[in-house]
């Protein structure tokens, strides 16, 4: 496997980056919990090797934590949209703060383009998710929202 070199600037530094770094991380977005021993083994480190990587990633903060991640089952029992929103200028701060207090929005990200803001939220019936968007559309300072229902996911990572 050949080395490539690259350099990611986190909090203002700047973290060395290789191949093996990002297969690491790659094998960890599959299973967070994967024990170091299998992780060196799928990667052909020694368990201290990868050890080091690891803490020098969460030290340098490349890897912010690790999260729970849902069973299929479990993600495919809940209805998923995507909520894009038109917001009001200046009200972008309020309408983040509401949003974040409901549950069911799980991500919010600003994007350019026609909407100002793109939510991901989930809920677990559809009459839920009618009155999550209701919600989200009556809130102070959005304008307008235009939603799309995760029909199906192809993949995941």
């Amino acid at each position: 496997m050949a080395i490539l070199d690259r350099s990611t600037a986190v909090f203002g530094e700047t973290t060395k980056m290789d191949d093996l770094d990002s297969h690491l991380l790659a094998r960890l977005r599959e299973n967070a919990r994967a024990p170091v021993a299998e992780l060196a083994r799928a990667l052909g480190l020694s368990r201290t090797t990868v050890q080091s990587r690891l803490a020098r990633l969460e030290r340098s903060g490349v890897i912010a934590g690790y999260a729970v991640k849902l069973s299929e089952a479990r993600e495919a029992a809940l209805i998923h949209a995507f909520v894009m929103l038109t917001v009001e200028p200046k009200q972008a701060a309020a309408v983040t703060a509401a949003l974040k207090r409901m549950p069911g929005v799980r991500k919010l990200q600003s994007v350019s383009g026609p909407a100002d803001m793109i939510a991901a939220v989930e809920a677990p019936s559809v009459g839920e998710m009618d009155a999550l968007i209701d919600e989200i559309g009556a809130l102070r300072g959005v304008e307008r929202t235009n939603s799309s229902i995760v029909l199906a996911t192809k993949f995941d990572r």
